[in-house]
């Protein structure tokens, strides 16, 4: 069983609506997006097809497009939108006193 490592990473202020902040890992970087509908999620900055960076792109819905190549993922599952094909890895994020806490416990265990 994986322990939670949450993390504060910032106020739900400094990521803009439909944009995004960037965390600066020992893993790479994570990018921090918050929808129309304030919605956070959280997501590597490096789209599957040629690393671009998804901090970048363009926030649609629940949904990000990368600004090099127009590749869609899904903030929520991390996976690319049909008829591309790959995945990035999600992060959970938790709400706390409208503060952004991140789980870091899949950079434990991608580092084990």
């Amino acid at each position: 069983m994986t322990t939670e490592i949450w993390k504060d990473v910032g106020a739900l202020c400094d990521v803009p609506r439909q944009g995004a902040r960037i965390v600066e890992t020992s893993f790479g970087r994570i990018a921090v997006f918050k929808t129309a509908n304030d919605d956070i999620y959280a997501i590597e900055d490096k789209c599957p097809h040629l690393g671009g960076p998804l901090s970048q792109g363009i926030v649609h819905g629940a949904h990000v497009t990368c600004p090099l190549h127009n590749m869609v993922i899904e903030l929520k599952s991390g996976r690319a939108v049909a008829p591309d094909e790959g995945c990035v890895l999600t992060l959970p994020v938790r709400i706390d006193e409208r503060r952004i806490l991140l789980d870091f416990s899949k950079f434990g265990e991608k580092a084990a």
